[in-house]
């Protein structure tokens, strides 16, 4: 199963989405990705009627780092947190199955957004982070004024999941966070990714790939494995 890297690069620098799937030995899930600084409410509808999996945001880095956006799991098990609330002490995650750390940090909405559940409102969120983050990166703000612009505009929690990508990025973590930020930095687009995982139609199980290709084929969006993507980067593409 090979996929094309190229025009998977080619397609996201336009705007359009791209099928990026992980591994056979690990989620063996295909996502449907969409750059975040242009999605519209179609581009939504799409993910949640298409998909069927969680709809997440997948953010570089060095953007989590700007926003002073935690991983979940770190807050999770700080000392102080657990003694406070006890019960997180019984809900530890050390028993993943395809992976050694989750890349979950805060859930968002927009506060110009109603219940930020709808097309619209997870478009405006979605879009907007993506677009304040190019901003405040073009006037070379520090953490602290990002972290004051992020508040002005958004709250937690909300309905638009983030995750963070691992330090070090794919070369050390080939997740979906990791996959999908390196697919628009290759496109050099800001590592701001909406996508979502493609389902079986009753949710049992991820959508065989085959499958999640035919559905490419169909709707014309290029398809690359995350192996496609590593050996295209090792290879001198751009991560």
């Amino acid at each position: 199963m090979r996929g094309d890297v190229e025009s998977v690069i080619s397609a996201f620098r336009s705007g359009k989405p791209v099928l990026v799937f992980d591994s056979a030995f690990r989620e063996q899930e295909t996502d449907l990705l969409f750059p975040a600084a242009t999605v519209t409410p179609a581009d939504m509808r799409t993910l949640r009627r298409d998909c069927g999996g969680l709809l997440f945001l997948a953010i570089g880095n060095e953007v989590g780092e700007g926003f002073g956006l935690p991983w979940l799991q770190d807050l999770h098990s700080h000392e102080r947190l657990v003694q406070e609330h006890p019960v997180l002490s019984h809900l530890i995650t050390n028993d993943l199955q395809y992976d050694s750390r989750s890349a979950f940090t805060l859930s968002l909405n927009h506060r110009d957004t109603f219940t930020g559940i709808t097309d619209r409102d997870r478009a405006l969120t979605t879009r907007r982070f993506a677009e304040l983050w190019v901003e405040l990166k073009e006037s070379n703000s520090d953490s602290e004024l990002c972290m004051k612009a992020l508040g002005k505009e958004f709250r937690t929690p909300g309905h638009i999941p983030v995750c963070r990508e691992s330090p070090g990025g794919i070369a050390n973590r080939q997740g979906h966070t990791e996959l999908a930020v390196a697919v628009a930095r290759m496109a050099g687009l800001p590592p701001v990714v909406i996508g979502a995982e493609m389902l079986q139609p009753y949710g049992d199980a991820a959508l065989p790939v085959e499958e999640a290709i035919a559905y490419g084929n169909k709707h014309g969006i290029p398809f690359a494995s995350g192996q496609d993507i590593l050996e295209a980067i090792e290879n001198g593409g751009k991560e």
